[in-house]
């Protein structure tokens, strides 16, 4: 074996260590990778002319879905991390605006995401008001609500033509 194949074997060794001692907030760190890279290339998929596109009268725009999720988050992320987080990304509507404030967001989870330890997902916090949840649930919750809005997204994707990232070949 040659130096950097055993490298590789002793990241991976480490990273499944790390994951056992903490599998709940590991899975659960794992799941919100996945979707937020799905939803930032939705995100960038869209051209800017049609951030303001509806799917149908009674529907958000595109835009509009964009910022709901990273308002969502921040108030979600917050909440597991004991703060009251706001965000004014509804009232954006300018791609650029819009894809800079879903980044943010995600950057402002990752914290909530890489900090928590299976411990941790055990405490008891505030999420809407005065229902108390684990932390665990309020970011569970936070990544199920990312998945509905990325099927919102895909609507708008196929209707403009566009394939949605995860429909999209995987690059070798």
């Amino acid at each position: 074996m040659n130096r950097n194949t055993l490298i590789i074997i002793g990241a991976l060794l480490g990273a499944a260590a790390l994951n056992a001692q903490n599998p709940l907030s590991g899975d659960l760190k794992n799941s919100y990778t996945g979707i937020k890279g799905t939803i930032t290339k939705a995100a960038e998929e869209m051209a800017d002319a049609d951030y303001s596109f509806k799917a149908s009268p009674m529907e958000r725009t595109y835009g509009e879905i964009v910022g709901h999720i990273a308002d969502v988050q921040m108030a979600l992320c917050g909440n597991a991390q004991g703060e009251q987080k706001k965000s004014d990304a509804g009232s954006k509507t300018t791609k650029a605006d819009l894809v800079a404030a879903l980044k943010a967001s995600f950057d402002y989870c990752d914290a909530a995401y890489d900090g928590m330890t299976d411990a941790d997902a055990a405490k008891m916090v505030t999420m809407f008001g005065p229902r108390k949840a684990t932390k665990l649930a309020v970011l569970n919750f936070n990544i199920a609500h990312d998945n509905e809005m990325y099927g919102q997204m895909v609507v708008y994707l196929r209707i403009k033509g566009l394939v949605p990232p995860s429909s999209q070949p995987r690059k070798p």
